[in-house]
């Protein structure tokens, strides 16, 4: 039977079915080739896992949660081994052959805003900085806790570095006359000021109008971007602002500009008028005077570029006439007699002290901070694939200040 059935020409049912099988075999080992290549398939969730149960069967006890992270963490692919993907007509980046700027990412935060902090990181990361990889820098008046570098740390393949304010750049200075202080700070409350008693929101505006460039975590950069916790981010962004920016010999960017409050700021531009008629040589003759003042800088109204967002050039906040210009206003005591923000302070600094093509409207960035928001328009909106509705956007608000910014009245600001 054996011997007749090797001599007998099979039946074409029989050798269809083996067709069959063959070719079945063929797709399950392209299948499993696929999974085992596949630097986010099938193969590296099997690893996960495995290793997920050699820790647990681990013979010394289960591991702590801190070794369980750093474990899985070891086995996810590298930034340059993630494939980058092409949506509609924005073109891959590739960070290996591109310039990178000498630039950071920086957020003041405390440990009670860990899940804030978090959501903004987060949305960063995806919207941008998952392709660029640049660090991060957190600081804080009081030590980071453990919990809070190990919650953050996760979020990015950047460096991240954690550092502490310096005391004596934080809290009010010792010379300010308190009794004249708190009187502004019931002052304020009284007209109903938002953070108009808080001594802390306070030492916030000061040291980020004058030293948070000079802490040491900050001096290896020249560029930073500016983040809050609690902010949205709702477009992708394809290209890097830190090279855009320095490519274009731009020192300061924004997304959000409106009017500061009045009371908070009373003496500020009587201050400045003083600095510029003593300093007349650091004002740039091409300057944005129109964009702070209607009447040619007799009177100051009131915008100025929201500095929750800025990606700036911190070697301009280093420099002679911004140094000067600060300790101008900090000798004068007006940011705990009155609540001067770091707002109009970098503005009306920013506004007068370059060129007024140095300043420039990320209008490709989508942002969102409390209930103000600014959104793309037309192709900038589709090509962002933003989340945002372009009708919502606080750039057409009565109080918005981007009129006053785009009667500057040059084609290469909105180009």
């Amino acid at each position: 039977m054996q011997i007749l059935f090797r001599n007998t020409a099979l039946p074409i049912s029989f050798a269809s079915h083996r067709r069959s099988i063959i070719i079945a075999l063929i797709i399950v080992s392209c299948v499993c080739y696929f999974m085992t290549v596949s630097p986010q398939g099938g193969y590296l969730s099997s690893k996960i896992l495995s290793t997920e149960r050699s820790i647990y069967k681990d013979s010394t006890g289960v591991l702590d949660v801190e070794q369980m992270d750093e474990t899985l963490l070891d086995l996810a692919p590298s930034a340059e081994s993630k494939p980058s993907h092409s949506f509609g007509n924005i073109i891959p980046h590739d960070p290996s052959t591109s310039h990178r700027a000498n630039a950071t990412l920086l957020m003041l935060a405390r440990n009670s805003d860990l899940d804030g902090v978090i959501s903004s990181v987060e949305q960063l990361e995806a919207k941008f900085n998952r392709k660029f990889n640049y660090p991060w820098v957190f600081l804080n008046d009081e030590p980071f806790s453990y919990e809070f570098k190990r919650r953050v740390k996760v979020l990015t393949n950047g460096d991240v570095s954690f550092g502490l304010i310096p005391h004596e750049t934080w809290v009010q200075p010792p010379w300010i006359d308190e009794e004249r202080a708190r009187r502004g700070r019931n002052m304020l409350t009284q007209d109903g000021v938002i953070y108009g008693d808080s001594v802390s929101y306070r030492n916030m505006c000061r040291f980020n109008s004058g030293f948070f460039f000079r802490h040491e975590l900050l001096t290896p950069y020249k560029w930073y971007w500016r983040v809050e916790p609690d902010v949205r981010f709702y477009c992708d962004l394809e290209y890097d602002p830190f090279v855009f920016m320095e490519d274009h010999d731009k020192i300061y960017g924004f997304t959000i500009s409106m009017p500061e409050w009045e009371s908070t700021i009373i003496s500020l531009w009587s201050v400045v008028k003083e600095f510029i008629l003593d300093h007349p040589e650091y004002v740039s003759p091409n300057n944005s005077m129109s964009f702070i003042s209607d009447d040619a800088g007799d009177s100051y109204n009131m915008c100025h570029f929201w500095s929750n967002f800025e990606i700036a050039d911190m070697d301009f906040w280093r420099g002679e006439a911004y140094t000067k210009f600060f300790n101008y206003l900090e000798n004068t005591g007006g940011f705990y007699y009155e609540r001067w923000g770091d707002a109009p302070v970098h503005s009306i600094a920013a506004a007068l002290f370059t060129r007024k093509d140095q300043l420039h409207f990320f209008k490709d960035i989508g942002y969102k901070h409390a209930e103000f928001s600014h959104c793309p328009q037309g192709r900038q909106w589709r090509e962002g694939h933003c989340s945002c509705n372009p009708n919502d956007s606080f750039d057409f608000a009565e109080n918005s200040c981007l009129r006053h910014f785009m009667r500057l009245d040059d084609d290469w600001m909105f180009g």
